[in-house]
């Protein structure tokens, strides 16, 4: 199942309706798509966003540990990247040497808006999701941005639905884990962002106007296998399964 979502007030009743026979979300066979499945425009992203990442990346590229940003650090990744629930993930060996996870918490738009003002940033919300910012380490760093090491095909697994803010009572106090075959690498909460959600959504919406329906991924925390030593990298036959609390679990594999 997708979300179409040019009118929210849709959406919503949409969810509500599957909410009250999830039965049918289980049928055999059944194949679930990511709940948007083609954003309207790129999922936004923001970069180095909680502290103990930022820490654990500083120290792989020899930096301050404490280098913190001042602002927001935002890049987008096309829509062609995004995948659902079970879909695989390709490992682009031709392109790249370091295929690298992500669990983010990813926010999604149901009222637009510009210049949207931290106390009614909320408001803005139609709920959570799950995603998986799949990363070419090598391309990030050779290109001197991000777009094409964050933005080869299959690389933002989203899913596996879409929770109403409603039922999120606390945005910055969910418990968030993902393991590579079983492995846990990444065990945080979102409260360790630097910019907590109404915070991105108050500096991304200056001047830039959101769209109900956009996609905004709050970044990752520590964990990440490029700052392991020696780094891991993903592989064919990987499976990643991300979870946050109330969110569900989103499970990918990485294929040749």
């Amino acid at each position: 199942m997708a979300l179409k979502t040019r009118r929210p007030q849709h959406a919503r009743r949409a969810l509500q309706d599957t909410s009250a026979h999830r039965a049918h979300l289980a049928a055999p066979g059944a194949r679930v798509l990511a709940p948007l499945p083609r954003p309207g425009k790129n999922v936004f992203c923001v970069g180095r966003n909680y502290r103990l990442h930022i820490i654990e990346g500083n120290l792989a590229a020899k930096r301050d540990p404490n280098d913190f940003p001042k602002a927001a650090e935002f890049f987008s990744k096309p829509w062609t990247t995004v995948i659902g629930p079970g879909d695989s993930i390709q490992r682009h060996a031709k392109h790249t040497r370091i295929l690298d996870y992500e669990i983010e918490l990813g926010i999604v738009i149901g009222k637009g808006g510009v210049d949207i003002a931290r106390e009614s940033a909320l408001e803005h919300v139609f709920g959570y999701t799950i995603i998986n910012d799949v990363t070419a380490r090598d391309l990030q760093k050779r290109h001197g941005q991000w777009f094409k090491g964050k933005g080869l095909d299959t690389t933002c697994p989203m899913g596996p639905w879409v929770v109403h803010r409603s039922a999120v009572p606390d945005a910055q106090a969910l418990h968030m884990e993902l393991d590579v075959n079983g492995e846990v690498r990444q065990n945080a909460s979102t409260q360790d962002m630097l910019f907590d959600v109404p915070a991105i959504i108050e500096q991304l919406s200056a001047g830039l106007t959101l769209h109900p329906g956009d996609v905004i991924a709050t970044g990752t925390p520590s964990g990440v296998g490029f700052a392991m030593t020696p780094p891991r990298c993903l592989e064919p036959g990987d499976v990643i399964r991300a979870r946050i609390d109330g969110l569900g679990e989103l499970v990918n594999t990485v294929v040749d």
